[in-house]
């Protein structure tokens, strides 16, 4: 038998109770949620919908992509953060690291 997180309970919400992995996901529909993404991309948005392979839509998204760029010239590295905003993203579940749930403070 698999494991649970039996009856953990999220502070600030008294009948959400977690069981399972993706409960925590589910008690952060329709809040913003950090995504970190393979490739150095992270996504900050607000989670519309997810299913069990942990594809995403998030909303209102800011995309930040890191790069690191060697300089020929004096062989430095050079790190890059290009930032972008969207109305709304689709991530495919197979990309992702980690998602953080909402900053909840009771």
């Amino acid at each position: 038998k698999g494991h649970h997180l039996k009856g953990y309970r999220i502070p600030g919400n008294q009948h959400n109770t977690m069981e399972a992995p993706l409960d925590l996901i589910r008690l952060s529909i329709d809040e913003r949620v950090y995504v970190k993404c393979r490739n150095d991309r992270e996504l900050r948005g607000k989670l519309h919908a997810y299913d069990q392979h942990l594809n995403m839509i998030l909303g209102e998204v800011e995309e930040v992509v890191t790069s690191i760029e060697i300089d020929e010239e004096t062989d430095e590295e050079i790190v890059k953060k290009s930032t972008r905003k969207l109305d709304m993203l689709f991530v495919r579940g197979d990309i992702i690291v980690l998602v953080s749930p909402p900053l909840r403070t009771t």
